[in-house]
């Protein structure tokens, strides 16, 4: 008798989450909120993609293309470990004002930018400042709504990439060629304070966790001494001398695996059964595709000889198919096992890099990488929004923050590492007289073999979706 109330009290309040949905009054505030919230960095990251080679073309330093993607995402970590914990803590409303500041603040030092270097430390500030934005998100995410919610949340999450994937890549051409690849960072800086204005009430609602407690120093540090090491095994990889690279590579790899024991979940590194193995999994599938994403538009455009609209192109084909991912995993994952979604969307990431690995042959149309790279673009949707899934249907309560903040930082590790170690084998292959194209082969190569991991990583997650209570 005692466990017939709970149950009927439960299902009532899932029956009623359900049959708001989440455009309901009571959610669409907040729903309307994360969609801008996601919308800024996303149309930002699409376009510095695109126009990259251009501005490298400007300002010189291609040894520095790589770094423009891994000083964003290894900044990111620490905005990732610093809003998530303190969200928990105190709510997520001051994180996200000092977010959008940093955000903001990066999109104007990208715009005034003299040399690669300048614009290199213009990312890291914007990434501090995107980590923070998405870590608040999956928090309210978390926090905001029904666990009945959450997998249409995600896939409206992702279609928030719909509107800067179409027009993103294209419109960040057509201004660097009218006015300037500069005025791709300065017309942004008035959108996001825009944002926060609308969107700041409904964050305020969302109380802060009843369990935490003051600040953990030893995770923040364990945050630092990772982005330290990732950043020293990355110099180490492009440094001139081969005494002084190992010592940057070793040093860097022993204070970056140490820092990564200490602040990701106990048993993530052994690949634990659970959330540990989905952690470990986003991390691998981040490296392995974005590790082919960085360098897709330099395929496109400094070796086939490709205009800004076509490596728009094929970034766009992938986002739109990535966002076409995540409704189908939305629509399948109350039936089907997260383990089988993952798997499936991983062997189409292989697929896709194999397709757009293979436009490096002048042979090959160059429609081949628009097409290959939305079929990655699609199991990313798969792959990316069920790991997600995972990993918020197995936090503990109240540590949402915690969590997702964890899975974050092994999707932005995941992508520095990829795009750094990358802008490194391309680096080292024309500094010895090799052309970009071999160079960005072995790349392929290994993001390819690192996808194939990912999938090993996979068979550890759950095999059937979380069951909830019911009247039987």
């Amino acid at each position: 008798m005692s466990r017939t109330r709970p149950l009927l009290l439960e299902t009532h309040e899932e029956s009623t989450s359900i049959s708001e949905g989440i455009w309901h009054p009571r959610h669409r505030r907040l729903t309307l909120g994360l969609i801008l919230l996601i919308s800024g960095p996303a149309f930002e990251g699409l376009a510095v993609a695109t126009i990259l080679p251009r501005i490298v073309a400007n300002l010189g330093g291609l040894s520095l293309y790589g770094w423009s993607f891994s000083a964003y995402m290894l900044a990111t970590i620490l905005g990732l470990i610093l809003a998530g914990d303190e969200a928990d803590r105190k709510g997520p409303a001051l994180p996200f004002i000092f977010g959008v500041s940093l955000f903001v603040l990066g999109l104007i030092l990208a715009g005034t930018a003299s040399s690669m270097l300048t614009f290199v430390v213009s990312r890291g500030v914007q990434g501090l400042g995107a980590g923070i934005i998405a870590s608040v998100a999956y928090v309210c995410l978390g926090r905001g709504y029904p666990e009945q919610l959450k997998p249409q949340m995600i896939a409206i999450l992702s279609s928030a990439w719909v509107v800067p994937g179409l027009v993103g890549p294209a419109l960040a051409g057509i201004v660097a060629d009218a006015v300037g690849w500069r005025w791709v960072f300065l017309g942004l800086v008035p959108v996001l304070p825009l944002a926060t204005v609308l969107i700041l009430p409904a964050l305020k609602s969302l109380t802060p966790s009843t369990t935490s407690g003051s600040w953990n120093l030893q995770r923040l540090f364990a945050a630092l001494g990772l982005v330290i090491g990732s950043g020293l095994t990355l110099a180490g990889l492009q440094a001139p001398s081969i005494p002084l690279a190992l010592v940057l590579t070793l040093s860097g790899l022993t204070l970056g695996i140490l820092s990564l024991h200490r602040i990701l979940p106990d048993g993530t590194l052994k690949v634990k059964a659970g959330m540990p193995a989905a952690i470990a999994t986003m991390g691998l599938l981040s490296l392995g595709f974005f590790g082919g994403d960085a360098f897709l538009p330099l395929t496109l455009i400094s070796i086939r000889g490709q205009n800004t609209l076509i490596a728009g192109a094929a970034l766009t084909a992938a986002t739109l198919s990535w966002t076409a991912g995540s409704w189908i995993q939305a629509k399948l994952a109350p039936r089907k096992g997260r383990r089988l979604l993952v798997t499936a969307g991983l062997i189409l990431i292989v697929l896709g890099l194999a397709g757009i690995a293979s436009v490096l042959n002048p042979g090959i149309p160059v429609v081949v990488a628009i097409v290959s790279w939305g079929v990655a673009g699609l199991g990313m949707g798969l792959a990316y929004s069920t790991v997600s899934l995972v990993v918020l249907e197995t936090a503990p309560p109240d540590q949402e923050g915690s969590a997702t903040a964890s899975m974050e930082l092994a999707s932005m590790l995941g992508s520095a590492l990829g795009a750094g170690l990358g802008g490194a084998i391309i680096g080292v292959a024309t500094a010895r007289g090799s052309t970009p194209a071999t160079g960005i082969t072995v790349v392929d190569i290994i993001v390819i073999a690192i996808t194939g991991i990912a999938i090993l990583t996979a068979i550890r997650l759950p095999g059937q979706p979380k069951q909830t209570a019911s009247l039987i």
